[in-house]
């Protein structure tokens, strides 16, 4: 038996003499027994046995957040570290984040705006909740359907879903999303509009290579593919352990610059929700009435910022550790909250209240800064610069490991190596290449990893739903 008791102090009193009682009487019984105060120890706390695991939390007041934190630790590890996987849940969910929060949130609502309009953030956070509900499905099903590579070692991924949960007549499913995730997870997007904001913020004011754009983009493009490979070398665990150190931080400080613009433009804020909703069902900004062109490209910006469906998500929560599938789909479904209805609503907030969507000739990742540059008068280009960076840094980063996954599944873990290589010389590719073309690509990539990630998903969901019911029966959560 394992006995936890908690109380506010033990200070001399009728009921803090009966907590060291119980908690004595247990440890000499032989059970694990704990006893957590609150407050401050007390006077009674020299009489505990020493086999009785004290805690004092010290806290000041019920919104002590560091408090909240050791509370939860002294309830244990939700896994066992001998469970198979590469890292924990905090780090898969880092992971997964660091290759979709990013230049989709930043730049991609940006786009979403200039093509579709206002409109097109609605659609955006629709398929974001549908998004949420794809990914529980697609990551649960990522750790029940776990395969093995060549060493051994265990993996997780639509290919493995795949091939470990599907008859032999579906597994060339598995391929098809196997050589689609090879060349569809080169970060171009990521490194072309970082390249731009470099050279429209950085290269254009000093006067550098004004003369050869071209040169400038390609040093960017050197630079990129020297930083990323002193990362990605490392493979999942190092991967994990920066994913998990950058993001989080990065999206606070993304998140604070995005609310102080908003509230500085607080007035505007019922306009702009009456726009966007207006707009969503009438396409009137942009597309001269085009609805379906605006559903069409919500849609389409919302896939490529959290990634639902595609199947890239499943392979950063498959290497979890953990023996308990729906947990993990459950930690999988905060990344398009977090990602698309949280930072992307913040994007597009910013965009809309300082008015540069309305200027055609801005686009992508110059509309966002334009808009900090409003909003943020001095500072606020050059810290959105520095913000994109990394968030750029860390989303390239996270899709090297997506597609050195799919060159181990289709050729061995040698080619593992290699693919790395390659991979960071598309990073200088992709720094040269115009904004249109890199965009054209990653959706239609995006679109062919799709098909054989919810053709799978949709047979298995039976087994899902089983899985939940009886996890959530475990829980005594009913029905």
């Amino acid at each position: 038996m394992r006995v936890l008791q908690v109380i506010d102090s033990l200070h001399v009193g009728g009921a803090e003499k009966i907590a060291v009682m119980i908690a004595n009487l247990a440890a000499e019984n032989g059970e694990i027994s704990g006893l957590v105060t609150l407050v401050s120890p007390g006077k009674l706390h020299s009489e505990l046995n020493y086999n009785v695991e004290f805690y004092d939390l010290d806290r000041v007041s019920k919104w002590n957040i560091s408090a909240a934190k050791r509370f939860i630790f002294l309830l244990g590890k939700y896994d066992d570290p001998n469970d198979p996987g590469q890292v924990n849940h905090f780090q898969a969910l880092s992971s997964a984040l660091a290759s979709t929060v990013g230049m989709g949130n930043i730049s991609g609502v940006a786009i979403a705006i200039h093509t579709g309009g206002p409109g097109a953030l609605f659609w955006m956070w629709i398929s974001a909740i549908v998004g949420m509900a794809t990914k529980f499905f697609t990551c649960t099903l990522a750790i029940m359907y776990r395969g093995k590579d060549e060493n051994g070692e265990v993996q997780g991924g639509p290919m493995y879903v795949i091939k470990e949960g599907l008859p032999p007549a579906f597994h060339f499913l598995a391929y098809i999303f196997g050589i689609a995730g090879l060349f569809g997870c080169f970060s171009l997007f990521q490194a072309n509009q970082l390249t731009q904001l470099i050279q429209e913020q950085v290269f254009t004011p000093l006067g550098w290579f004004s003369e050869n754009p071209f040169l400038g983009k390609l040093l960017v493009g050197i630079s990129m593919a020297g930083i990323i490979s002193a990362v990605i070398f490392g493979g999942i665990r190092r991967i994990g352990q920066v994913a998990a150190k950058l993001v989080p931080s990065m999206v606070v400080i993304y998140m604070l610059c995005g609310i102080f613009i908003i509230i500085s433009n607080f007035s505007q804020l019922d306009d702009i929700l009456l726009l966007i909703v207006r707009d969503a069902f009438t396409g009137e900004a942009v597309l001269g009435g085009s609805i379906g062109a605006v559903i069409i490209t919500g849609i389409r910006r919302a896939a490529f910022s959290n990634e639902a469906g595609i199947g890239t998500e499943a392979m950063a929560h498959g290497a979890a550790i953990t023996k308990e599938p729906v947990r993990e789909g459950l930690v999988a479904m905060i990344g398009p909250l977090i990602d698309t209805i949280i930072v992307c609503s913040v994007t597009g907030f910013i965009i809309l209240s300082t008015g540069v969507w309305t200027d055609p000739n801005l686009n992508g990742i110059l509309m966002t800064s334009a808009a900090f540059g409003l909003g943020l008068p001095g500072f606020g280009q050059p810290l959105l610069m520095f913000i994109v960076t990394i968030f750029s840094i860390t989303t390239i980063i996270g899709y090297s490991y997506y597609g050195s996954k799919c060159a181990a599944f289709l050729f061995g873990n040698k080619w593992k190596q290699p693919y790395r290589i390659v991979y960071t010389l598309s990073l200088i590719l992709a720094a040269v290449m115009s904004i249109d073309i890199v965009v054209n690509y990653v959706d239609g990539m995006f679109a062919i990893m799709a098909i054989p990630t919810m053709i799978s998903t949709l047979i298995l969901a039976p087994k899902v739903m089983q899985a939940a019911r009886e996890y959530f029966a475990k829980l005594g959560v009913q029905e």
